[in-house]
């Protein structure tokens, strides 16, 4: 990951800080497993920088932005970068304190605490992906309060006063107008150092995927880039939704070519039918058409 970091163009001086970070915090072996191995590489300097120095000043992160802007991708990339196991953390509506905290339980005929993972985040240095915190309900906000701002701590009623490990961050990401969704409150937000995320570039589009597809032809490379740009266009252009503007959709879809699926039926699957709507699916069909010719094969797209 350090050596990525490198490829992109981080400043020396900030890799060398992660360096001495990951010497300094020792990971338990017993949580060595949940330090991820990301499949997908974030691209964008100048987010990487802020978040790097962010996390590095002890500051928890919130990443903001519509969809396909690897909001996720970067919260994993984060946490293999600085070496440190991850626990992912869903809010919904079945999400409240006992499921963050942890439980009581029984162990070898007691009553024990069976942690959670805000607590595990705590007690390992874990870093926590607090995914769509903005569907948070006020049950487990009122636990995150104490824990992200600069007290640092966990109290568990009947239990004990929990202090956050030195090497516990968490990076929590939303998305808006989604159903569910609702404003930060001012008191949640305040606690984050806030990274608005921008649209992936083409030129970090190419990179992507030609570290994902090493064999794709240029030419493809860059229709499948411009594809994407104009799904893009035309959601911001409100002719479209969201729900065709899926990356991890058309990296699917060209995993399926680079199977022997034809271009049009892959990309029918992983793009136009994510849309339930026939008209908008006819539009997505003929953004398709000006792109990717109709009876595309595998030695088409893909150098043998």
């Amino acid at each position: 990951m350090l050596d990525f970091l490198r490829e992109e163009g981080i400043r020396e001086s900030l890799v060398e800080e992660l360096v001495r970070f990951r010497e300094f915090y020792r990971v338990d072996k017993e949580v060595i497993y949940r330090i991820p191995r990301p499949k997908f590489h974030y691209y964008g300097t100048s987010v990487w920088e802020e978040a790097i120095v962010a996390l590095l000043c002890g500051e928890n992160l919130l990443l903001t932005g519509p969809k396909a802007t690897g909001k996720n991708v970067l919260a994993e990339n984060l946490a293999a970068a600085f070496g440190r196991p991850s626990w992912d953390i869903s809010f919904h509506v079945n999400t409240d304190s006992s499921s963050l905290i942890g439980t009581d339980t029984f162990r070898n005929g007691e009553v024990v605490m069976r942690h959670g993972p805000i607590l595990n985040c705590a007690c390992y240095g874990g870093f926590g992906i607090l995914d769509e915190i903005n569907m948070a309900k006020n049950d487990s906000v009122a636990v995150l309060h104490a824990t992200l701002d600069f007290r640092r701590i966990i109290d568990v009623p009947g239990y004990d006063k929990n202090h956050l490990d030195g090497s516990t961050r968490f990076i929590a990401t939303m998305n808006y107008g989604y159903a569910g969704t609702r404003e930060l409150n001012e008191a949640l937000a305040s606690r984050f150092m806030v990274i608005d995320m921008p649209g992936i570039s083409d030129e970090n589009l190419r990179k992507l995927l030609k570290r994902e597809f090493p064999g794709i032809r240029d030419r493809y490379l860059e229709q499948f880039t411009g594809l994407f740009n104009d799904l893009q266009k035309k959601s911001g252009n409100s002719e479209i939704s969201t729900k065709s503007v899926d990356l991890r959709g058309l990296l699917s879809s060209i995993h399926l070519m680079e199977k022997g699926l034809e271009a049009n039926r892959a990309l029918r699957m992983g793009i136009v039918n994510k849309s339930f709507d026939d008209f908008e699916r006819t539009l997505v069909e003929d953004v398709i058409r000006l792109r990717i010719p109709g009876k595309l094969e595998r030695h088409d797209i893909f150098k043998e």
